[in-house]
């Protein structure tokens, strides 16, 4: 089946998909890169601006749902490869970066457990979301958003 006219095609054969696969493993280098050796407050910025979670327009209009889930499977494909444990929040960074990259608009969010709950280094979370689908970073937890960062797209 082929993609809809306006709808960025998922690219073909095994080159494109290494190419792929390739800027992944890349952007999760950088990213692990940036939270090991800079804080936070200093690269924050590359994930674009803040915004409340209930402010309107900060829903990333859904793009090619199909593409969107793609790169999704190309960043977690790139962390299985690579030596290190890459946990959600590299792989959220890599994706909300490959996503505005293509011209997608997506909120990167970091959620943390209520006080209750916190039991220690997973009581923090991120994952990126489209429209209403989360693409990295599903969890059935309750994270509660502390941080959504969105870029602003411009078509």
């Amino acid at each position: 089946m082929s993609a809809a006219p306006d709808e960025p095609a998922i690219p073909a054969g095994p080159l494109a998909t290494r190419l792929v696969t390739l800027e992944a493993i890349a952007l999760l280098l950088a990213a692990r890169l940036l939270i090991v050796a800079v804080p936070f407050g200093r690269w924050r910025r590359l994930l674009g601006h803040p915004t409340s979670a209930g402010a309107a327009g900060d829903r990333a209009a859904p793009g090619p749902v199909r593409r969107d889930r793609y790169l999704a499977r190309a960043v977690d494909r790139a962390a299985d490869r690579l030596p290190l444990q890459l946990k959600c929040l590299p792989r959220a960074m890599a994706l909300h970066w490959m996503l505005a990259r293509r011209g997608q608009a997506s909120r990167f969010v970091i959620g943390a457990l209520p006080g209750g709950a916190r039991r220690g280094v997973d009581d923090l979370h991120a994952w990126v979301q489209v429209g209403d689908e989360t693409l990295i970073g599903q969890l059935y937890s309750r994270h509660a958003p502390v941080l959504t960062l969105i870029f602003t797209v411009i078509r």
